[in-house]
């Protein structure tokens, strides 16, 4: 009974913070994946460098940049089969293989980014790449401002209800469906009210053959602010359950992330990003590949490995124990990077015409139509594209760029919130100097172009571009 104890405890403690460790080698940057790598070889003797082994087998490595490439017609949109390696030729755009692109900015392998976002600004994008309506949307926005930093919404509905009027008047039944929705968002377990809950939606998003799943999600919806006086032991006898399932499940529970608020913080002015992607144009075909210094390879020394059977039981006990964790490490690279490669390539199959022509022919696009392509959760896109970054011959972009929400156009169709703004901004160049456009001209010459945006609109649209009003435009030349 011991022995099959034990072994059920093991079971769960491989599963666990294999899944765990994947989900959190996704959500990082390529400069903090160095560093992830770098602690894990000075601290696994299993482990070294790729650069520092003669013929390492490719299996023990994460997977490689060109191996799975897929280019992209931007004419038709089709994906060929046809993939060639990244170092070969390219006539359209050969100073790719060289690092230096055919664009103005600054295009050393290191690239200054942006602010990071906060908790706040992450969610806010999320939302607005939702179909919701403008009521639902004001309702989001104050959910999401009422948000602590652990990502709790510890306000009462009544008092987010308040804060809506007197312009919009909602009840708890709606807020409550809207902060269903916010609940799906980016970190998992974001907007809940308890502990429990936060483990709950995280116990949403894990695979249905993840051990003790459904015990779990009991313990997380009942006895779980019990557990630290009735313990382990009280809980099983509530809930009629062996003990030994009793443990696995609250393992489970331990490996979740009570506080998903602080995930994401303020990144410095000062922080340099890698591209984790490379696309390029090959004989009028988009494709990407994984930049190779995105991800820096590390392998399982095989001196060690073989060692394992000459050493004593103690020393061969720790040297299993590294082993295994080498291997989930390297499992795990894999899987990041064949996720990755996964999605920019969806992203370039619907965004071929934003590489081609730029910001205007940004088509709308969702976490959700990417999650429903891939057969993923909608958090796993959020994940793989926070912090990513893709070198193109744009410069080097993040794939949060890649989105964007989308107006009805009198065609029948859809225009991006991006490319209206480039048309707004296109306009406003193109205007007289003398005489510039009013935001209800603007909206009224958009309006001819097939696109209906009100005269509130544009102006959310100018002021977010840093654009000032008609009257403050004016000069003379």
């Amino acid at each position: 009974m011991k022995a099959r104890l034990q072994t059920s405890m093991g079971q769960s403690l491989v599963m666990t913070p294999q899944l765990r460790q994947a989900i959190r080698l996704l959500q990082m940057s390529s400069t903090e994946l160095e560093l992830e790598l770098t602690e894990a070889v000075e601290t696994n003797p299993l482990l070294e460098w790729a650069e520092n082994t003669e013929g390492s087998d490719g299996d023990d490595s994460p997977s490689s940049s060109s191996s799975d490439e897929t280019p992209i017609d931007p004419a038709q949109g089709d994906i060929n089969a046809d993939g060639e390696d990244w170092d070969g030729g390219d006539e359209d755009w050969s100073s790719a293989r060289s690092g230096s692109f055919d664009d103005d900015g600054d295009n050393s392998e290191r690239e200054q980014a942006e602010d990071g976002d906060t908790l706040a600004d992450h969610l806010l994008w999320q939302l607005h790449l939702t179909h919701l309506g403008r009521c639902d949307r004001a309702i989001g926005v104050a959910l999401i401002d009422a948000l602590d930093e652990d990502g709790y919404l510890r306000e009462p509905l009544s008092a987010i209800a308040q804060t809506l009027l007197p312009e919009i008047h909602a009840d708890e039944d709606e807020i409550v469906a809207v902060l269903r929705q916010i609940q799906r968002f980016d970190p998992a377990g974001v907007g809940a009210r308890n502990l429990g809950e936060c483990l709950a939606l995280q116990l949403d998003t894990l695979p249905a053959d993840t051990p003790a799943l459904a015990l779990a999600r009991r313990i997380a919806d009942g006895p779980l602010e019990r557990l630290p006086r009735a313990g382990i032991n009280g809980i099983a006898q509530e809930l009629k359950q062996p003990v030994a399932d009793v443990e696995e499940a609250v393992q489970l529970l331990r490996s979740l992330d009570p506080r998903p608020g602080k995930q994401l913080g303020q990144m410095s002015s000062d922080t340099y990003v890698v591209p984790d992607c490379v696309v390029w144009r090959q004989r009028g075909i988009w494709r990407c590949a994984l930049a190779g210094h995105a991800g820096p390879r590390v392998v399982i020394n095989h001196g060690y490995e073989q060692l394992i059977r000459r050493c004593g039981d103690a020393d061969a006990s720790y040297l299993r124990a590294q082993l295994q964790e080498a291997r989930w490490l390297l499992k795990s690279l894999q899987a990041r990077g064949e996720t990755l490669l996964r999605v920019v390539t969806s992203l370039l199959h619907h965004q071929a015409g934003f590489l081609e022509f730029g910001e205007q022919a940004l088509r709308p696009l969702t976490l959700r139509e990417i999650a429903g392509e891939l057969e993923l959760h909608e958090s796993t896109i959020s994940r793989a594209i926070a912090r990513k970054y893709v070198r193109t011959p744009r410069g080097t972009l993040p794939l949060r760029a890649f989105f964007a929400s989308g107006i009805d156009t009198e065609g029948g169709g859809e225009a991006s919130s991006t490319a209206i703004q480039s048309m707004i901004r296109n306009l406003i160049d193109a205007e007289n100097p003398r005489k510039p456009l009013s935001d209800a001209k603007l909206a009224e010459m958009l309006k001819t172009s097939g696109i209906p945006v009100a005269r509130r609109t544009v102006a959310k649209y100018r002021e977010a571009m840093n654009i000032c009003a008609s009257h403050e435009r004016v000069r003379i030349v």
